[in-house]
């Protein structure tokens, strides 16, 4: 049964979620749908960022392919979104191993990789900004039709919440199950040690591949999402780099290689962003940034493991303390 425990957690929380539409406006059900956007891609993230400790600053570009793969084939050729994503899914999964290959075959790690994917998800925005059949520099305007499933459309914010919870609890699922697998520890030992891990046998490279080719897909599927949500893509907007240090700022607030982290950083910091960016939007631009910025110097001094191993430690010195027996004034154990 305590096997199975994580799983029912996350099916739990994922039913007493879905009831929040029957509470929230229009406003905080917004704000709901897009921690649900963040808090998936932030998951994603965390599989090469937390579990692998490869902190790429690249990610946007694997979002940037699935919101302009969809985006592109629906106004293209009419196709439904549901085609456009096993597109995205093909297509951000050759870009990571093409771009794992290359990096991890030439040992590029700490600085130097977070140099280079930044760089390329840099480049990315001014070549598709250069291209007119992706909208330039001023993006693509995807044509709303209706109350549709077929075209991952709906009338209300609710259809988009509820795909949403799915999404959030298929990467939960996806990732707890992982958890029990050896290629999770492979990941765990290239984490820890890397020259230790081959050592042992584990095959580095391939672990490092195949993490960025899970984490660029499944950000790709959220790209896809966020494209069907806005009805909107621009280079900035998916492809900048103010994109891939949000994502990694929900899972390092939230808790690095920790199943729920990259949620808990995403509910925190997503209304806080939004909030501070209708109160203060024009009179102060860029706050929501600062925001951020400020919360994860704060959470990187008090809190370097995260919420969810602060609040694991908390947790261990209560049990640890419950279990020491009291002393009195004689040195005999008390009665």
């Amino acid at each position: 049964m305590s096997l199975k425990m994580p799983y029912i957690r996350i099916l739990v929380v994922g039913a007493l979620i879905c009831l929040l539409p029957l509470v929230l406006d229009t406003f905080y059900m917004h704000i709901a749908v897009l921690v649900l956007i963040w808090a998936f891609l932030a998951c994603a993230w965390n599989i090469i960022g937390g579990y692998a400790g490869q902190h790429s600053l690249g990610n946007g570009l694997y979002m940037g392919i699935g919101a302009y793969t969809v985006a592109y084939l629906v106004n293209r050729f009419a196709l439904t979104p549901w085609v456009g994503l096993l597109v995205a899914i093909a297509l951000s999964a050759a870009a990571a191993a093409f771009i794992g290959w290359i990096v991890f075959r030439y040992a590029l790690k700490g600085a130097y990789f977070a140099l280079v994917t930044i760089a390329l998800t840099e480049a990315a925005v001014y070549v598709v900004s250069n291209i007119p059949a992706l909208g330039g520099a001023g993006g693509m305007q995807m044509e709303y039709r209706g109350n549709s499933l077929a075209y991952m459309q709906f009338a209300g914010q609710s259809g988009y919440f509820y795909m949403g919870v799915l999404m959030v609890v298929f990467i939960l699922l996806l990732t707890q199950w992982y958890k029990s697998k050896r290629f999770f520890y492979q990941l765990i030992a290239v984490r820890e040690n890397e020259d230790a891990a081959e050592a042992l046998g584990v095959d580095t490279v391939k672990a490092k591949i195949k993490a960025n080719v899970m984490s660029g897909v499944l950000c790709a599927v959220g790209g896809v999402f966020y494209a069907q949500y806005f009805l909107y893509v621009g280079p900035r907007s998916v492809f900048g780099e103010v994109v891939s240090v949000q994502i990694l700022i929900y899972a390092i607030v939230g808790g690095l290689g920790t199943t729920w982290g990259p949620v808990v950083g995403a509910v925190l910091l997503v209304p806080l962003s939004e909030i501070a960016r209708g109160q203060l939007g024009n009179s102060l631009p860029g706050s929501q940034l600062l925001l951020s910025g400020v919360v994860m110097v704060l959470t990187m001094l008090f809190m370097p493991f995260g919420i969810i191993g602060a609040v694991a430690r908390l947790r261990q010195r209560w049990q640890h303390r419950s279990a020491t027996p009291l002393v009195d004034s004689q040195g005999g154990e008390a009665s």
